[in-house]
């Protein structure tokens, strides 16, 4: 019987051991990062060559004193644009000019969906955009309308939203991941 509780002991210390160096400095890195994601800071979540990413790139978006959350991206990776995130829209929305921008022709577009806004109803376009990065974090293909009229700025919507891992709110800071 001492034997046997021996071994269990054993084995329990074996455990406790590999918990200590194993699991306990990711855990530890992990807390360091949600630290600097809730003070604002860009948290670096390179993965080096040749290792499988395990967790997922991120942004964070401060919200601004209009009191909306503001995204500047490299879009087609080209062209610099600011878009106001609104998980209310449907499908990332631009306008004529960031349209022309990303390298679209507003005038030989086909306007020819119906598009309700909180303004009225207005028509767009259909467009794929190449890719949207926001710091560490790039979709591709991402699913948007062009309006004709009626559209200030372009909107950061669902269409690239859900192509997210996650996006959680925290106070006034928006975080993206990948």
């Amino acid at each position: 019987m001492s034997v046997r509780i021996g071994s269990m002991l054993l084995s329990a210390c074996a455990v406790a051991g590999a918990v200590a160096v194993f699991v306990a400095p990711k855990l530890d890195e992990a807390s360091k990062d949600d630290t600097a994601a809730t003070s604002g800071e860009t948290v670096n979540t390179a993965t080096p060559a040749g290792e499988k990413e395990s967790r997922p790139r991120q942004a964070v978006l401060s919200i601004r004193d209009d009191g909306h959350y503001w995204a500047r991206t490299l879009v087609n990776s080209k062209a610099s644009v600011d878009f106001m995130v609104d998980t209310g829209a449907s499908t990332v929305a631009l306008t004529q000019e960031d349209a022309r921008k990303m390298g679209f022709d507003p005038e030989a577009l086909d306007y020819k969906w119906e598009i309700r806004t909180a303004g009225g109803v207005t028509y767009g376009a259909s467009v794929v955009i190449e890719s949207i990065k926001i710091n560490q974090v790039h979709i591709r293909d991402v699913s948007a309308m062009v309006l004709r009229e009626d559209l200030t700025q372009s909107l950061l919507g669902m269409s690239f939203l859900r192509e997210l891992y996650s996006y959680e709110f925290r106070g006034d800071r928006l975080i993206i991941q990948q």
